[in-house]
């Protein structure tokens, strides 16, 4: 049997792992339930597992009969605060919580990929890493779980390391996407605090009113971004939150925005640190007023490495043949913390549309929305993919 048959034989147990880790989400670092999921479905395989200590990771490490090197597998398993209105029958039992972003299914996928694998051990020319990581929605899981010495789990760095993402909307059911390079942007937040005089609205001249200044600084924000900055190399500034006052008719002391910058380029991304200070500080002092910008680093910029992009477009082809994988023109703005792997080891994040059956992807529901749906039929494909990732690689790096 091929790798595709074998993952297709199996496809109805990884539905069902996905479907129990839907139905029970859990957010952030702290994930018992689904950590037991895990470990349940992984028990009685030729694994070595550990767990973390900072928060609820698995490292599961096979090694194979024969000497060689280590690949690592990723698989993210937390969910989004987002109340679920998707309607399937395995929808969320946790009030305001939800597996919007398709979590569920990377975690199952690895799992599979882990049965494949592991049934192949006594032909295996080296070790795989399978990387289950919570907190990646804003918590940096895949940081943590470095410093815990997962890169080392095997006992010497991976050669390379694979990551698969899904896509409820965008790219039609089966079809892969990646590309060489800057694959995901860096996402940092600017957190502004502009301080006034409060006083009566009638007379604005004896305050100082930090509302204009704050108003004046997210224009100028944004006409940053197009005069500042190379258009080849863009950045995306966006002000999501703006606060200010209580009542029409009094000024406030201080007004408070916060907001996503994103970038492609660590270039652009310290530049647009210093730049943003620097407009914040000096529009607030032409008003007499004060100001403060903090910047908090978010995930770094998630850069796929070039030979790497290609090996795993080149696994594509060998499993699926032709028209089952697209090369991306340009980086996609959101953001993954998977990037700290490839920081430290060479690899590739891929993205697997998963878009139901029917439904045209432009105007499908994107990662998370509560509407968000995903199609089991995927998960056979991504754990093939993960599975072949991992033996090409090994094999490659017998020849090298």
């Amino acid at each position: 049997m091929t790798v595709r048959d074998e993952a297709a034989a199996i496809a109805g147990e990884i539905a069902e792992l996905r479907h129990a880790i839907h139905r029970e989400p859990e957010i952030g670092l702290d994930l018992p339930k689904t950590q037991r999921k895990v470990l349940d479905a992984l028990d009685g395989l030729p694994l070595e597992v550990s767990t973390g200590t900072a928060l609820t990771s698995v490292i599961a490490v096979l090694r194979g009969a024969r000497l060689g090197p280590a690949v690592l597998l990723r698989g993210d398993m937390d969910a989004l605060p987002v109340t679920e209105a998707s309607g399937v029958e395995f929808a969320s039992r946790i009030d305001g919580v939800m597996h919007a972003c398709g979590h569920d299914l990377h975690t199952a996928m690895l799992a599979g990929a882990a049965r494949l694998l592991s049934a192949r051990q006594a032909d295996l020319p080296g070790s795989v890493i399978f990387m289950f990581q919570p907190g990646e929605e804003g918590q940096g899981g895949a940081r943590l779980m470095i410093e815990e010495g997962v890169l080392d789990a095997a006992g010497e760095r991976p050669v390379a390391a694979y990551g698969l993402h899904v896509l409820s909307d965008r790219d039609p059911t089966g079809v892969f996407s990646t590309r060489p390079g800057p694959l995901m942007a860096a996402a940092d937040v600017l957190e502004v605090t502009v301080r006034g005089r409060g006083g009566h609205a009638s007379r604005p001249h004896a305050s100082a009113d930090p509302i204009p200044a704050a108003c004046e600084m997210v224009t100028a924000l944004q006409v940053m971004v197009t005069r500042r900055f190379d258009v080849f190399d863009p950045v995306v500034v966006t002000v999501g939150s703006f606060h200010a006052g209580t009542v029409n008719n009094v000024i406030p002391d201080e007004a408070v925005f916060h907001a996503t910058l994103r970038s492609f380029s660590e270039d652009s991304r310290s530049r647009l640190k210093t730049e943003s200070a620097r407009i914040v500080q000096h529009v607030a002092e032409a008003h007499g007023l004060s100001a403060e910008a903090k910047w908090v680093p978010g995930y770094p910029v998630t850069v796929n490495d070039t030979s790497e992009a290609a090996f795993a477009g080149g696994c594509v082809a060998d499993l699926f043949g032709a028209g089952r994988e697209t090369a991306l023109r340009y980086p996609v703005p959101g953001a993954e913390d998977f990037s700290y792997v490839l920081q430290e080891v060479p690899g590739a994040f891929v993205f697997l549309g998963a878009c139901p059956p029917g439904t045209d992807p432009a105007g499908a529901p994107s990662n998370h929305s509560a509407r968000a749906l995903f199609d089991d039929r995927v998960l056979a494909d991504g754990t093939a993919l993960l599975t072949q990732l991992a033996l090409n690689r090994l094999a490659a790096a017998q020849g090298q």
